[in-house]
């Protein structure tokens, strides 16, 4: 008992500034933004979403023109809307959100944005299993399964779960130096499979045919069975919204509060273009050169052999523990205890999370429902921080009133995602008019709310 104790004391000694001002001797340079991005998006799910391009039927052009646009985007929403409100605040999200939305209604934000990203770490712990399981003879499951098949499955995804969460528990800069030393050699896996899988599909050794391939037996326009067609806007939209609730959802201020300026937002760049651009344009190689086969670990090995494999498991392990450390921020603003306990309690719900299939065979929808659930906070944050002092309003309504829940805040939440159900558009395009509407209702409310107590 006494050294449980004691492992305890150490563990809290990982101080994250969870709920005051990061102090500015604590501020990270910009290289350990530039290695954290380039790691959590050079990524285990980087292997899915570029496959599940090809299946569902994006052509060459749409591809390209709508990786370059819609990741640009993002990249302009991390420097323009989540970095300036994490640097001048200094704060997470979640914290922040407390002085606007009450501590009772931040805890439920913090628990729905902790269930949610314990699902998306799930998924990418579930595709470091295929690359594991490949080698253990585990059958991974099928692109139609929903649920584990088998026990072999669930000790698999459970163990691997086990080990991403004790890297997460040890804080920022142990991830951002752990994913410097890992993303180059990911971005090779990635590169480097692409490469070998071009001859198997028909690629000459001069490359004097590689568009043609490109255009007739990888990215043809033709879905596979069952999935629906994708084009340009799908793929601007997706790329767009693929991290929605880190920059427009300003959960990354978790990240960006330890940045010297707001311009760091800039490094995000390293993790759309080497990671998500090229990333994905080289798993939908590997996927077309197995036949099509939604089989992450198999891509990689047909490629590249047990190197392969590695890259698939430290390409999930970089990105589930970013994902499981804001998942015990989120937690630890909720129960109180230290952010390595609930990390760890986070984590050990992940890693039976990570057995379910449904939770990467259906990833891009999951992402774009996750980044839905959330993005009206991030609206309503916004608004509060830069809308408001313009507009005279009053700001920090629940700190100031010491209200338990801002009834203003749960009502636009929930009126928008009752909003974004019932738009007549594809799941990925209703973020942006959800989003508009958020911030528009707030301010307005707000505003009306400010009037109504003038006339009292």
């Amino acid at each position: 008992m006494r050294a449980l104790a004691d492992v305890a004391r150490k563990m809290d000694q990982f101080y994250e500034f969870d709920r005051e001002p990061v102090h500015p001797d604590r501020l990270q340079p910009g290289r350990h933004f530039a290695g954290l991005f380039a790691g959590e998006h050079v990524a285990a799910t980087e292997f899915v979403i570029g496959a599940f391009f090809v299946l569902h039927g994006v052509s060459l052009n749409d591809l390209l023109v709508g990786l370059l646009l819609g990741n640009l985007l993002a990249v302009l929403s991390w420097t323009f809307v989540c970095a300036p409100i994490a640097v001048q605040t200094r704060l997470t999200l979640y914290w922040y959100l407390r002085k606007i939305a009450g501590p009772g209604l931040t805890s439920i934000y913090n628990l729905a944005n902790a269930v949610l990203y314990s699902i998306l770490a799930g998924a990418m712990i579930a595709v470091s299993a295929t690359a594991v399981g490949l080698v253990l003879s585990i059958p991974t499951p099928q692109l139609t399964d929903m649920y584990p098949k088998s026990f072999s499955w669930v000790a698999l995804t459970f163990a691997i779960g086990v080990a991403f969460t004790i890297l997460a528990i040890l804080g920022f800069d142990k991830l951002s130096r752990f994913a410097s030393v890992c993303s180059p050699w990911i971005l090779v896996v990635f590169v480097s499979g692409a490469i070998a899988s071009l001859s198997p599909l028909g690629v000459r050794p001069d490359l004097s045919n590689l568009i043609e391939i490109a255009r007739n037996r990888i990215w043809n326009g033709v879905p596979t069975a069952g999935q629906e067609k994708f084009a340009l806007w799908h793929l601007v939209f997706f790329a767009w919204f693929a991290n929605l609730a880190m920059h427009v959802g300003l959960s990354d201020m978790a990240l960006f509060r330890y940045a010297r300026h707001w311009s760091y937002g800039l490094y995000s760049a390293f993790g759309m273009y080497p990671g998500h651009t090229l990333a994905w344009l080289c798993s939908g190689v590997m996927v077309a050169a197995i036949g099509r086969e939604m089989h992450p670990g198999l891509m990689a090995y047909q490629a590249l052999g047990i190197a392969g494999l590695v890259g698939v498991v430290l390409a999930g392990w970089t990105t589930a523990n970013p994902t499981l450390y804001r998942v015990g921020l989120a937690l630890q603003a909720v129960t109180g205890w230290p952010r390595w306990k609930v990390t760890l309690v986070a984590g050990l719900a992940t890693a039976l999370l990570a057995s379910f299939p449904v939770f990467f065979m259906k990833l891009l929808d999951y992402v774009a429902i996750y980044g839905l659930v959330l993005m009206p906070i991030g609206a309503i944050v916004f608004a509060e921080h830069w809308i408001f002092p313009h507009l005279n309003l009053p700001r920090f309504k629940a700190e100031q009133q010491g209200l338990w829940i801002n009834w203003t805040v749960l009502l636009v939440w929930v009126g928008t995602l009752i909003a974004c159900y019932f738009m007549p558009l594809h799941l990925f395009f209703r973020w942006l008019p959800g989003y508009l509407l958020a911030i528009a209702s707030y301010t307005l409310l707000s505003w009306m709310g400010r009037r109504r107590q003038s006339h009292a």
